[in-house]
């Protein structure tokens, strides 16, 4: 009797521990809970008011958290996702792909040209994403998104591009020979030969072992803790990431030459290289004055890209090289310039007028290498094309408009040259552009705005978003980081220049095509038999501009945070309160129908 006693005093203390314990297993098992789901559980339940069955779970949940750390290791110091049932937090991309099937797949279109060998860019874009399901609730979603970024970049750093040896080694070589250039492939196959270095060497040198140690550490104490400590767990993590962040960042500014490259994109994109794009221009006027042809548009365009690059770009500009020029098929991309055009009208030197909007998809295309495709996604080129376009189109406007200037006084210099005698004799007969000298006081108000719109985009926008840039990368040390200044960089550009505005956007781009048909009609216009499509040009002309003025004044815009200098193109545009008499008289409709000339900017 006494061992009976014995007995059930021993298994006394399991009444409250078995049965919960029971309840809690049979759970697992009908919901088939693993992984984060279970950790997520067992913390859960150690909130209770018996002290061994607290103690019984909170045991469970170390061997659990034994297993995250394992899990968190592999992950975190050497980027292998060690994950073989489904259980950790992070997974590959391709267990998304039946619930994500089109977006994925678009993705993927998108970046396979970038590289069909380096498995690093695809992992770094694709290859992971935080399950949600595994995440347990105590570890917040920054943290995940840390431990995420971390092991990516801990990838990259371990296995870099292929690509980087022949890098690597160009430069070498660049630097001992200084100027003197190869010549031939008798020179260049001798020279990768010795150049290219060991894959696992070059890893070693951008995630040193040392470092891969201090990770180490920094986990090891966190396994070897007894009881999961929320406070240290972020702490860790945020210092490995800023490891990893600050290893990515010497790889990406320093050794890939980043602000190299962003100077090379804000000089062909941006067009901070003004006489390479003026002389462009000016070589393909006359070309662009045809309608373009789908067949050998590219081509075409080819030739005036090589002279103006000949006669403005020197041997020492190492990134014109990535430079291409690159005009989209004509049926996959409509433009609202191109909508918005009329009928089209056909000159007598066989010239067309859809040839003012037919040349508004002319687009660059500039070759990143790794690691810079980390960098500089498609995504971010596709935002750089689409403020080139803008400031091209710009651009050619203000030629167009000055080049029509010069081509008629030249005619009229000609004229007067060719009929002194008469001047003489005293029988003056007018010439033939002379019925159309009001129509030059439209013309420069036409230049008057663009000048100024360029001013504002170039200098005010451009030029100090620019120098904003310039100030976080000395300052920062850390890739994200980067990423993030990169990123609001080119969105102050966009919302700066009005490109996110739909109203603003569409009235700049009839403004512009108005400007473009105003120039071809006032050189073709032999008579002024009939001037009714210059009137129209111009009284849409002076509508759209003032309907701009009215939309850029607006508390909404002049008075945001988004626009800054806004308040200075205002200015310059109003400088006497020409813009917003005119405006007014709009919006209270109470003035005229225009007759020529109409505006004045004296």
């Amino acid at each position: 009797m006494p061992i009976l006693a014995n007995v059930t005093q021993a298994l006394n203390k399991f009444f409250v521990i078995l049965p919960p314990l029971y309840e809690l297993i049979l759970e697992i098992e009908r919901d088939d809970i693993r992984g984060g789901q279970l950790l997520n559980l067992l913390h859960k339940r150690c909130h209770c008011g018996v002290p061994e069955l607290q103690a019984c779970i909170q045991r469970l949940l170390w061997h659990g958290h034994q297993v995250l750390y394992n899990q968190l290791s592999s992950w975190m110091i050497y980027g292998i996702l060690q994950d073989q049932h489904g259980e950790f937090f992070i997974r590959r991309q391709e267990d998304r792909d039946v619930e994500y099937g089109s977006s994925i797949s678009d993705t993927s279109e998108k970046l396979a040209h970038l590289s069909t060998v380096d498995t690093s860019l695809t992992d770094w874009h694709l290859g992971f994403h935080i399950f949600l399901d595994m995440l347990p609730e105590y570890i917040h979603m920054r943290v995940a998104e840390s431990i995420l970024f971390a092991g990516k970049a801990i990838r990259v750093l371990r296995n870099p591009s292929p690509a980087i040896q022949f890098q690597d080694a160009l430069s070498n070589q660049q630097t001992k020979k200084g100027s003197q250039k190869f010549h031939g492939s008798a020179v260049g196959v001798p020279f990768q030969k010795e150049a290219f270095l060991d894959v696992k060497t070059i890893g070693e040198e951008l995630l040193p072992q040392s470092v891969a140690d201090k990770i180490e550490t920094m986990l090891l104490d966190l396994k070897e803790s007894s009881e999961f400590h929320k406070r240290s767990f972020e702490c860790s993590v945020d210092s490995i990431r800023a490891i990893a962040a600050s290893h990515l960042w010497q790889l990406v500014v320093v050794r890939a030459d980043l602000n190299g490259h962003l100077k090379a994109l804000k000089d062909y994109f941006l067009l901070a290289k003004g006489d390479f794009f003026q002389c462009f221009l000016e070589e393909s006027r006359q070309l662009m004055r045809l309608p373009p042809r789908q067949s050998t548009a590219e081509a075409d365009l080819m030739v005036p890209f090589q002279l103006a690059a000949i006669k403005t770009i020197g041997e020492e500009d190492k990134y014109f090289s990535r430079v291409s020029l690159l005009m989209p098929s004509f049926g996959i991309t409509v433009k609202s310039s191109q909508r918005d055009l009329p009928k089209t009208k056909t000159y007598t030197d066989g010239s067309s007028e859809t040839s003012v909007g037919g040349w508004d998809g002319i687009a660059l295309e500039y070759s990143v290498d790794w690691p810079l495709q980390l960098f500089f996604t498609q995504e971010v080129l596709s935002k750089y094309r689409r403020i080139f376009q803008y400031l091209l189109r710009l651009k050619r406007t203000q030629m167009e408009l000055e080049k029509s200037w010069a081509s008629v006084m030249h005619q009229e210099h000609t004229y007067f040259a060719k009929h002194r005698k008469d001047q003489m004799n005293c029988s003056i007969s007018q010439p033939p552009q002379q019925c159309f000298r009001p129509m030059w006081r439209v013309r420069e108000h036409m230049a008057f705005l663009i000048r100024n719109l360029q001013f504002y985009i170039q200098v005010d926008v451009i030029e100090s978003q620019w120098n904003v840039l310039q100030s976080h990368i000395q300052d920062s040390h850390d890739f994200t980081e980067l990423v993030g200044f990169h990123q609001e960089y080119l969105s102050a550009l966009i919302s700066q220049s009005f490109l996110d505005i739909g109203s603003v956007s569409r009235i700049l781009d009839s403004i512009m095509t108005l400007c473009l048909q105003f120039c071809w009609n006032i050189e073709h216009q032999e008579s002024s038999q009939n001037t009714s499509e210059l009137e129209r040009i111009t009284e849409e002309f002076n509508k759209k501009s003032n309907s701009l003025y009215t939309i850029l004044r607006s508390s909404r815009l002049a008075g945001s945070q988004r626009a800054p200098f806004l308040r200075r193109f205002l200015l310059r545009m109003n400088f006497n309160s020409f813009f917003e008499a005119t405006a007014r008289g709009v919006l209270n409709v109470v003035r005229p129908r225009p007759s020529l000339p109409v505006l004045n900017q004296q």
